[in-house]
């Protein structure tokens, strides 16, 4: 306890100032700081991936989740709700894959504790600096969920600049328009940046429109060693359901809806505090956030209303030492993760009020000695989780505790300054959310901890202008946490799997191809399989064995005008609940092609830009064997002008 204590007092008064971009008129990303250990840091994190601001911009990406999936190469499938909040994939966990990585936003966890993807929509493109991609299992650090690997969203700081931002409207297809603003200011050691957009569209689906409005805003004080700061982001979304559709129906019309009057809301407020303090090789830093959640759903065709209210506290402060001997380089971070947890249900099915609390302690120490890197880490987290449902016919009651540990040894040697070969082994975890435990084989029984047994082993070759990095990766999975459609008698529960196994091997090339010209592409080969149990060496379905996303950049010398191209090709999969891979069908293998223009006249940028432009019609998410089914969307096109000063 006495450790608890004193890292609580640390956090109390110091934090996190350096892992952000400052903001200025002619550069959004004055520099990029990669924060893989939870501070800022010049030496990147092992196989990371790197979105800028610009790349964003250029891409005419209007939303972090499309960011993700097409400038990373991270699969996404379409959710039930038809938004822009795919479920994204990284390492072919299917079904789950929302639930085995770890989403933040300048260090703050917005990963979901229930069967929800996280709101990455909730945070306005213009205000984000980068994204971070980090694969691969990092429970030490970012604890629950953390197998796939971890997203951080890094957002603009004003810094000292003057006055500065931009106002954007942007018309399209399916009656889509919106507007946004971004305003930065510093003065006297301090800044303000304010975010605001609205956009409404009808969608490719019919009974699929969206409304949705997003504000955020941040305020940093600066001062000897550190700083201070306070931000808010506000998000309200409207949509309808557009439900799913058989094979039959959707290769007769993939637009049309047989649930026309389903719709739902979400609506997210989040508040944060941020503190950072350094002196000589010490730093300590923290975030302090709550959030509240509501999230409403109507569906008129079963006749069935829910409402979910949750709130969550997060607090997380650490420490990190920086030692230099000679050629010898040392980091040693330590820290506590506090959450606490809860949720009020409201149906016609349930009234369950469920909590999660959680407290984790870990500590990372990693060494630089000439062209060697070596890291070990450990963590232990406990995970307090109650629900009480009062409804005569729940079987969603129970209080347990649950300890788990996560580890990792990873190291790096540079043979040569282009040529760069790593390896990492460990442990990482999952814990059953609120929603795993609602629905179990067993009433009032919530399920056991997941653990995952991962390593890699990969290479880096090149320089910033023409780069390979190759990676092998196996996560091998006891207790796996999934709905198994089997269960229950054939109808189906949350369950703890038969042991289950991940390994793939994924390659991420740059390849500046003339000074006006560059490519980037991402590829990924995974199975994912069952290694034991009645259905060892049944594939697991929603995995798509192969992935390829490319494109390429062009922008002019005097960079007043630019150009993107981006394809994306998926490889056939399982329908979704085809445990026994007896399902005579596939879903099929699909390319898209996207495209991007835009001319700088002073002030005024012009864009014009097209989404699945051979109007390619597919689906990426089925629940059933030819069944199930919701559709992507079809060609699309949009025209923007923005304004900058």
């Amino acid at each position: 306890m006495r450790v608890f204590r004193l890292f609580l007092m640390i956090g109390l008064s110091v934090v996190f100032v350096n892992s952000y971009a400052q903001w200025s008129n002619d550069n959004p990303v004055a520099s990029v700081v990669i924060i893989g250990s939870r501070f800022a840091s010049d030496a990147a994190p092992i196989g990371a991936t790197v979105i800028t601001a610009n790349e964003i911009q250029q891409a005419g990406i209007d939303n972090v989740n499309e960011a993700v999936r097409k400038l990373a190469g991270v699969y996404g499938r379409q959710n039930f709700s038809g938004t822009s909040d795919f479920n994204l994939d990284m390492s072919g966990f299917g079904t789950d894959s929302a639930n085995n990585m770890v989403i933040l936003i300048d260090g703050v966890r917005i990963s979901e504790n229930e069967q929800a993807v996280a709101l990455l929509s909730s945070i306005p493109i213009d205000s984000v600096a980068r994204i971070e991609i980090m694969r691969g299992g990092s429970s030490v650090l970012y604890g629950d969920g953390a197998t796939g690997g971890v997203i951080q969203v890094i957002t603009k700081q004003a810094g000292m600049a003057p006055l500065g931002g931009y106002v954007m409207g942007e018309l399209g297809q399916f009656h889509d328009r919106s507007g946004r603003l971004w305003l930065a200011k510093g003065w006297n050691q301090s800044s303000l940046n304010l975010n605001v957009s609205d956009q409404k569209s009808d969608n490719y689906r019919d009974n699929n429109a969206l409304k949705q409005k997003n504000i955020s805003g941040a305020f940093t004080q600066y001062f000897d060693g550190g700083r201070a700061g306070l931000r808010l982001d506000s998000a309200r979304q409207e949509s309808g359901f557009p439900g799913s559709l058989t094979l039959a129906q959707f290769q007769q019309n993939p637009r049309q809806t047989f649930t026309p009057h389903d719709n739902g809301s979400i609506s997210l407020d989040r508040l944060t505090g941020l503190l950072e303090q350094s002196w000589g090789n010490w730093q300590a830093a923290a975030e302090l956030s709550t959030r509240k959640r509501t999230s409403h759903a109507d569906f008129v065709s079963f006749r069935s209303m829910t409402t979910y209210t949750g709130r969550q506290t997060e607090f997380t402060p650490r420490v990190r030492n920086l030692t230099q001997i000679g050629g010898l380089h040392n980091e040693l971070v330590a820290g506590l993760d506090f959450m606490n947890w809860n949720r009020q249900t409201n149906s016609n099915f349930s009234l369950a009020y469920a909590t999660q609390k959680s407290k984790a302690i870990y500590v990372r120490d990693e060494i630089y000695v000439d062209r060697a890197r070596l890291a070990v880490g450990a963590r232990r987290e406990l995970f307090d989780k109650t629900s009480t449902d009062p409804f005569p016919s729940s079987i969603d009651n129970y209080t347990v505790v649950q300890g788990v540990n996560a580890w990792e040894v990873l190291g790096s040697y540079a043979f040569d300054p282009i040529v760069n070969a790593f390896a990492k082994t460990g442990q990482s975890y999952r814990v059953a959310n609120v929603d795993d435990n609602a629905f179990t084989a067993q009433p009032n029984m919530p399920l056991r901890p997941q653990l995952s047994h991962d390593l890699e082993l990969g290479t880096m070759l090149g320089d910033s202008h023409r780069q390979l990095s190759i990676r092998w990766f196996r996560h091998q999975i006891s207790n796996e946490i999934y709905f198994d459609p089997t269960a229950n008698g054939g109808l189906g529960a949350n369950s703890n799997l038969d042991p289950t196994k991940r390994q793939g091997v994924a390659a991420d090339i740059k390849f500046r191809l003339s000074p006006e010209l560059q490519l980037k592409a991402q590829a990924q080969h995974v199975t994912a399989v069952f290694t034991e149990g009645p259905n060892g060496g049944k594939q697991l379905a929603l995995v798509p064995r192969n992935t390829v996303f490319a494109h390429l950049n062009w922008a002019s010398m005097d960079n007043n005008q630019q150009a993107y191209v981006g394809v994306q090709w998926v490889d056939v999969q399982r329908y979704g609940g085809d445990f026994t891979n007896a399902c005579p069908a596939l879903i099929p293998s699909f390319t898209t092609l996207d495209g991007r223009y835009s001319q700088t006249i002073g002030a005024w940028e012009w864009a014009v830009m097209g989404y699945n432009l051979t109007n390619k019609q597919y689906f990426t998410n089925a629940f059933g064997c030819r069944s199930g089914i919701y559709s992507d969307a079809g060609r699309q096109v949009k025209a923007s002008l923005r304004y900058s000063f």
